[in-house]
């Protein structure tokens, strides 16, 4: 092993920070010699917290700062959430790695309902997602949904401030910092189907550093990069953006894919959905499959509402 020390860039949020430091022990483990170190870069997405995400350039500005560390030298590679990254990775960089998966769910999360069933009329509902909130939206076309940004904690005092009657995070987020206690329900992919990627991290380093590229290739999970793959095919197809209305959820089935996504208005009016099967060899097919599927549907229309 040619590399002797490794700097991992990592935005400053606590998850953020776990889910970097989850990746230097894995790599610590892998590697007793290794010298690890964090390096935590703050972001303009996590700068601007008073406006929904889209409204300042999505979640692609937590992948690009990161990726400018590296490109100045000041870190080695990053770790991501899968669900953050654009579908289209610069040609600078390569993401060779993505771990095993955590829940890759929505949870549902508030101090004096169960479901969103038990909801009342015009019950506020928080989230920083398009995905979750055009889904709730052609559940319970009556609730109030409303743009929640902040990290877990600070979605969590909101709740508790009393400014929502529920909020919708990741449960993996949750599960990674031991605030399982916090969850009152996951949502099953059937009510709210999954973002690409979600659950899943992913750790990214320049093209032209083949000897860390070689150092981090052992935390591949195969089951999950096959599953993501798939995923993220559906969003390189129709945008490639992370701010839209879209989601894509793949599970194995022995040594095949089943892949599911939808496309929905941000009112919930209009749910196009489609899936489909195929040898897991073959998601990145079975992602563009599907989603000219939704393109026969109409999606690209209801995507353009959107930019």
């Amino acid at each position: 092993m040619s590399v002797d020390h490794l700097r991992i860039a990592t935005r400053r949020s606590p998850l953020a920070v776990w889910q970097a430091e989850h990746v230097a022990d894995r790599l610590r483990a892998r590697y007793p010699g290794l010298g690890v170190e964090l390096v935590r870069l703050s972001t303009r997405g996590d700068e601007i917290t008073d406006r929904p995400l889209m409204a300042v350039g999505g979640k692609a500005l937590f992948v690009k700062a990161l990726e400018e560390g590296m490109l100045a030298g000041r870190a080695d590679i990053a770790v991501h959430s899968m669900k953050d990254v654009p579908a289209v990775v610069p040609e600078a960089f390569r993401l060779p790695v993505i771990l095993d998966r955590e829940d890759p769910c929505d949870a549902l999360i508030s101090r004096h309902y169960g479901d969103i069933t038990e909801l009342p009329a015009g019950a506020r509902v928080g989230t920083a997602s398009l995905r979750r909130e055009c889904q709730i939206r052609a559940r319970r076309p009556d609730l109030v949904v409303e743009s929640l940004r902040g990290n877990v904690q600070t979605r969590l005092s909101k709740l508790d401030a009393g400014e929502f009657d529920v909020i919708v995070l990741a449960a993996s987020g949750l599960r990674r910092l031991g605030m399982v206690d916090q969850i009152t329900r996951v949502m099953p992919p059937e009510e709210s189907l999954p973002a690409v990627g979600q659950g899943a991290l992913g750790i990214e380093c320049r093209a032209d550093d083949p000897e860390v590229e070689a150092l981090i290739a052992g935390l591949d999970d195969p089951d999950t990069h096959d599953r993501v793959a798939a995923e993220r095919a559906v969003n390189a197809r129709l945008d490639g953006s992370c701010h839209v209305p879209l989601a894509a959820y793949a599970v194995l089935e022995g040594d095949g894919l089943w892949l599911r996504a939808l496309v929905a208005s941000r009112d919930g009016r209009r749910v196009l959905r489609a899936e489909g099967r195929a040898p897991r060899t073959e998601g990145v097919e079975l992602g563009g499959a599907v989603a000219e599927d939704l393109l026969s549907q109409g999606a690209a229309e209801i995507l353009a509402e959107v930019h």
